[in-house]
């Protein structure tokens, strides 16, 4: 598999994958020549400079894989990601560290007016009297989103003396009990009451200016605002005209509305004296750039390579233990794999229920991991975790998840019930031990079958001789049986065979076997 780098990460990063696939280092990239390369990758490495626009995503028509090095991913198009079945991946955790140590170093930056002070010196002028500061101790500072990094910075400037005031409306009452927050509702509120304002929101369209000239106006004339999360936040036009017209005390600023990838900075904050700028550093330590490197390198090997991972489209899964869930993601997907080798009916409606200890697990993942198996290779796209459930709203299949702690047989279960026109027909299968994957429904029938890659299932009537011309069937072809397991229901002339056998049958086998009296159909599964 081959990985584009299209932006500078550690080195230690790149050895990772290159010691596991053919990596093509281009950091210079234009637009269009991103445009005309992108299609020979499976996967493509960014930062914040590279926009992974919809059209780069139709031309990576090999794209499995979209790796952000670094926390935020507004310049990829996550729903057209989504949609294609790629999966995006970031390390939110690798830079917590640096940019709330940076935050809290602009804080006091600005509030000691540092900057001014130290060109001043280098102008060889002794000018203590103009940059008389203030404290931080004792005043209020709102954070604006209590995430990760909002978190170290309140934690951290709680210990400074200051009253910490917080906005999230994603996150419950007790979290701000936790980290020691008083929650406030309503950015006005914070306007009113805050001495310092420090912002740690994602950049989204409720969040997009969410302090403007409004917000301003209503601000205390001490107010200092600090933006190390995401450029646009803040309204950079009415914070130059509240900065110029000493409507507030200052701004210390990180991040832009728009960057430059490389080059001159010319922007109207460079008049102001009351501004302290840096050119995007909230992640530049040499510790969060290696770890930064280090984590989406492995973020995006173990998406190749087909393993689950954190993605930033996949948003609210949590797994706990791998270990544990990985079987089951295997069982499902064979689960989904054995309706469409059966019958071709058109599904109206998925009912998958979980039973015994997988409920304490992140049976969500189970369930995409299902529909994953039951839709690849009967649509067009690829399908993953990421898009399945897209592609069956799509497709007009409601899917129906349910978890019950009864048990009769077994200590855990996943039931599937599928619904057509025709009724209702069901799967079902467990984990024995650690990870021994048994199917112990079949389209209704009770079985124990131990998924093998080459199956056949056959349905006939219940009588004498069928099952032995099978078997001479598959003899003179060659093939060897493995396992053999017969199921039929009480009162329901039809029985069910199974057959694990080590190869693939020929066309030529399976029509014998259709042509002997009594079959009503074969099915050739291969897994």
């Amino acid at each position: 598999m081959k990985v584009l780098v299209a932006e500078k990460i550690a080195q230690s990063g790149i050895d990772l994958l290159k010691d596991q696939f053919d990596v093509d280092i281009k950091t210079d990239l234009t637009p269009a020549s991103l445009l005309e390369c992108v299609g020979d990758y499976d996967a493509i490495i960014v930062r914040s400079a590279t926009k992974v626009t919809k059209e780069v995503l139709d031309r990576g028509v090999n794209l499995k894989v979209v790796g952000r090095a670094g926390n935020g991913v507004d310049n990829i198009d996550l729903e057209a990601a989504t949609l294609k079945g790629i999966i995006v991946v970031n390390t939110p955790t690798s830079n917590n560290i640096s940019t709330a140590e940076h935050t809290i170093a602009l804080m006091l930056a600005l509030a000691r007016k540092i900057p001014q002070a130290n060109m001043s010196l280098k102008e060889n002028r002794w000018d203590r009297g103009k940059y008389k500061g203030t404290e931080l101790f004792g005043k209020t500072v709102a954070v604006m989103g209590l995430g990760r990094i909002g978190s170290i910075v309140a934690t951290r400037l709680r210990a400074f003396g200051m009253k910490v005031i917080g906005y999230d409306p994603y996150i419950n009452d007790e979290r701000f009990q936790k980290i020691g927050v008083e929650k406030v509702t309503k950015v006005e509120e914070i306007m009113k009451r805050a001495d310092f304002i420090t912002l740690h929101l994602p950049k989204t369209d409720q969040t997009l200016g969410i302090i403007g000239k409004k917000e301003l106006d209503m601000a205390k004339p001490n107010l200092m605002i600090v933006n190390c999360a995401r450029g646009g936040l803040v309204d950079e036009e009415a914070l130059f005209d509240a900065l110029k017209e000493k409507k507030i005390a200052g701004a210390a600023m990180d991040v832009y509305k728009t960057e430059p990838k490389d080059g001159s900075f010319d922007h109207p904050f460079l008049q102001l004296d009351n501004i302290v700028l840096t050119p995007h550093l909230g992640a530049s330590t040499m510790e969060a750039q290696e770890n930064v490197g280090i984590a989406i390198a492995e973020q995006v090997s173990q998406a190749l390579k087909g393993n689950i991972v954190s993605a930033v489209n996949l948003s609210g899964l949590r797994v706990h233990d791998m270990d544990i869930l990985s079987p089951y993601l295997k069982m499902a997907e064979i689960l989904g794999k054995l309706y469409y080798a059966i019958d071709d009916e058109p599904i109206k409606k998925v009912e998958i229920t979980y039973s015994g200890d997988i409920i304490e697990q992140e049976t969500k993942l189970i369930t995409l991991s299902y529909l994953s198996g039951l839709l690849n290779g009967i649509v067009e796209e690829r399908v993953n975790f990421v898009n399945a459930e897209f592609i069956v709203k799509n497709m007009g299949i409601e899917v129906v998840e349910g978890v019950t702690r009864k048990l009769e047989h077994y200590t855990n279960l996943v039931s599937i019930k599928i619904y057509t026109k025709k009724g209702c027909t069901t799967f079902a299968g467990t984990i024995f031990g650690k990870e021994e994957i048994r199917i112990v429904n079949f389209f209704g029938y009770d079985v124990d079958i131990v998924p093998t890659p080459h199956i056949l299932v056959i349905k006939n009537i219940d009588k004498p001789g069928v099952i032995g011309q099978i078997g001479t069937i598959i003899g003179l072809s060659g093939i060897n049986i493995a396992s053999m397991k017969v199921s039929r229901i009480k009162g329901n002339e039809e029985a069910l065979m199974i057959l694990n056998v080590d190869n693939a049958l020929s066309k030529e086998n399976i029509k014998m076997m259709e042509n002997v009296d009594g079959i009503l159909k074969v099915c050739q599964i291969n897994l």
